[in-house]
């Protein structure tokens, strides 16, 4: 009996556990049921919404924009001084910074072969000179005895007698033209090396600054501007100055002409800026770094300006007709340089544009959109041509902080 009463207890308890476990399965699956439908739902809206993307307006740009550009400077004459003469230097009178007049020694070079060469040439210009004289006194009496053999009396001197005087005078003028000739040989010699004398003081050849020293007091020098030779000096003139440009082609070279404003901006006196005007440029743009040479000329009497310094340089530029758009709605695809319009039915309209400036900040326009029209900033690629989306006008700080966005 109690084997029994055992039995059916553990019978009772085990359908128990079993209805419990299968309460517990039927509420999860309850459960995931729920929770899948709600994840599809989701999904299923999400899938439904149009995209989002911000835009802005394309807006006519202002009436005048600069452009910010390295420059460099340079002085208005740049030289390098070489030696004219071989020898060594004996004295030197100025140095690096030292401002110079036009025609000022600068260094003083003792030439010992020069020296005794002009010496020699003076003195072989004395022995032609004597020559000279001793065959004008040959020619002379050759021409005298000739004159007495002609004019004698018939019979008196044999015809040949008179020829062979003849022959004489004629040898004799020959040997005087020579001797001449001689001598303005030896002149010219004479005047070479007096013309050479006058390089041993090396002077400036223009008023401006000493900004390379090459030379002390005993060094060899020789003459000539070749590779094995050391130059004495270097120096420019300062006053005015050249400020060199490679402005990009994407600047536009019909903008920047001869005559156009441009801010010259320097490091040591960022505060007082120079004004100067565009006074040439090269016309051409080079076929490797795709920029073109604008040159600024520009007063320096203070010397604020000096050669080989970096500058900035802003231009002035007129932006007549041309659009202004931030440079994150440009897209970069291997047709050329893009943007998404949104029209009015809010569709992605993508057009070919012609980029005519850009700062890195804003991209001016000169063809593919119109002012009024709505760009897309930051495209995403998973949003194609034609495609509808949800347009939100973008906000001042990610107009100010665009950035161009990346090809697809």
């Amino acid at each position: 009996m109690q084997t029994s009463d055992v039995d059916r207890r553990m019978k009772r308890i085990a359908l128990g556990v079993a209805v419990v476990l299968l309460c517990a399965f039927a509420v999860t699956r309850a459960v995931r049921l729920v929770s899948e439908h709600r994840l599809a739902h989701r999904s299923a809206s999400r899938a439904a919404a149009l995209p989002r993307v911000e835009v802005v307006e394309v807006k006519p740009a202002s009436a005048a924009q600069s452009l910010t550009l390295p420059g460099e400077t340079h002085g208005w004459y740049e030289s390098t001084i070489f030696a004219r003469v071989d020898g060594y230097v004996a004295r030197w009178y100025v140095d690096i910074g030292d401002h110079v007049a036009a025609g000022q020694v600068l260094a003083d070079i003792e030439t010992p072969e020069l020296d005794a060469r002009l010496a020699a040439a003076r003195a072989q210009l004395k022995v032609a000179r004597a020559n000279v004289a001793v065959k004008e006194a040959e020619a002379d009496f050759a021409r005298t005895t000739y004159d007495r053999w002609r004019d004698a009396e018939p019979g008196v001197v044999s015809k040949q007698e008179t020829e062979e005087k003849k022959a004489g005078f004629g040898s004799a003028a020959a040997r005087l033209e020579a001797a001449r000739a001689q001598v303005a040989r030896d002149q010219a010699d004479v005047n070479h090396d007096e013309a050479l004398e006058r390089f041993k003081h090396v002077t400036a050849p223009y008023a401006g600054t000493i900004i390379e020293r090459g030379i002390d007091i005993g060094n060899l020098v020789s003459a000539g501007s070749s590779s094995g030779t050391t130059s004495l000096y270097r120096m420019a003139q300062d006053d005015p100055m050249r400020v060199w440009v490679d402005a990009p082609q994407a600047a536009q070279a019909d903008l920047m002409r001869p005559g156009s404003a441009a801010t010259i901006m320097t490091s040591r006196d960022p505060v007082h800026p120079i004004e100067g005007r565009i006074a040439r440029s090269s016309g051409a743009i080079h076929p490797r770094s795709r920029t073109f040479r604008v040159e600024i000329d520009v007063p320096n009497p203070k010397q604020v300006l000096v050669p080989g310094m970096y500058v900035q340089v802003a231009f002035h530029l007129a932006t007549s007709g041309l659009l202004e758009v931030p440079a994150a709605a440009l897209l970069f695809r291997a047709t050329g340089p893009q943007v998404a319009v949104v029209d009015g039915e809010g569709r992605v309209r993508l057009r070919d544009v012609g980029i005519a400036r850009d700062d890195g900040r804003t991209v001016l326009l000169d063809a593919g959109v119109a002012a009024g029209e709505k760009v897309a900033l930051n495209l995403s690629s998973e949003v194609s041509a034609g495609e509808k989306v949800s347009a939100h006008e973008g906000s001042e700080r990610l107009t100010a902080n665009a950035r161009p966005a990346p090809a697809p």
